[in-house]
């Protein structure tokens, strides 16, 4: 059973309420236009590096005809995946082994995993995977927006969030983010490993509570995403570096979070409005197997 992910990097509830977020319903023509598929076929489409399933479900009601498969080598992020989405086939497999036969599928599509294994092999097992004339799209978040007036951290805060940055080596231990690369680096990599026809877009998701255009439903969704993570950060602390904080530390810690985000959520229902927002950007890169 692998949970490096989940227990060490971002905890599902982290990756699934904000990505859950992002791929709403209310962004789906922007992000349809975008990944341009054709839906006169019935199509099958891989996700690969699924986490917990927020944008296997996305694509599960943009494309209802379609086949869904969804594979990522996190055993606990694939259980919580076929327990929040269905109609989708979830399964344990890793990104550079997939375990499906060459040419079986029209497309496969990728959020935030291109940045964590090394370009070969992810190019080019999607490339066996995929028919000829089939859709590579690789999802990359770029540097956003964030203005969250709310998230001032107290002292205690701030001391232990250093002392966590003195001992954390879970990105490094882990090789996260070791595979980044510049906007204009990204189609020169996809066709250096065998893609043609590329081409790159972007797309700009805004989450301001205050906004009117959210409903109060969405609103909650969104404050409550940050609470999640900042929740599941200090879950990760208590992995893997228990004998440096006590529980008293930890619970300390989540009482003033929540705390937070109770009393942002206080002025929202009041009508107090921040207007802090989170707008992200991601880069859509697309490639075909010719």
């Amino acid at each position: 059973m692998n949970t490096i992910w989940s227990k060490y990097i971002q905890g599902p509830k982290t990756l699934y309420y904000s990505r859950k977020l992002r791929f709403d319903d209310m962004f789906k023509d922007r992000w349809k236009k975008t990944f341009d598929l054709d839906e006169s076929k019935n199509l099958k489409i891989l996700e690969i590096g699924c986490g917990p399933g927020a944008l296997a479900g996305a694509l599960h009601r943009w494309y209802p005809n379609a086949e869904i498969t969804a594979v990522d080598r996190d055993s606990e992020l694939i259980r919580f995946a076929a327990e929040h989405e269905k109609g989708i086939e979830f399964t344990e497999g890793d990104a550079l082994a997939l375990p499906f036969s060459e040419g079986t599928f029209d497309a496969v599509i990728s959020n935030t995993v291109c940045e964590h294994i090394e370009p070969e092999g992810f190019y080019g097992e999607q490339l066996r995977v995929l028919k000829k004339g089939g859709v590579c799209l690789v999802l990359s978040s770029r540097k956003g927006i964030s203005d969250l007036k709310y998230n001032n951290l107290t002292e205690f805060e701030e001391k232990f969030w250093e002392k966590t940055d003195k001992y954390e080596d879970s990105c490094d231990k882990y090789t996260v983010g070791n595979y980044c690369a510049k906007e204009s680096d990204m189609p020169v990599i996809m066709e250096r490993y065998g893609f043609g026809n590329i081409s790159a877009d972007y797309v700009a998701i805004g989450l301001t509570p205050d906004d009117p255009k959210f409903s109060s439903e969405l609103a909650h969704d969104i404050i409550n995403a940050d609470r999640y993570s900042s929740i599941e950060r200090l879950d990760s602390v208590i992995y893997s570096l228990s004998e440096h904080f006590t529980e008293e530390e930890i619970e300390t810690m989540k009482r003033t979070a929540n705390g937070r985000y109770d009393e942002r959520i206080r002025k929202y229902e009041s009508g107090e409005k921040l207007w802090d927002t989170d707008v992200s950007v991601i880069m859509v890169l697309k490639g075909k197997k010719i």
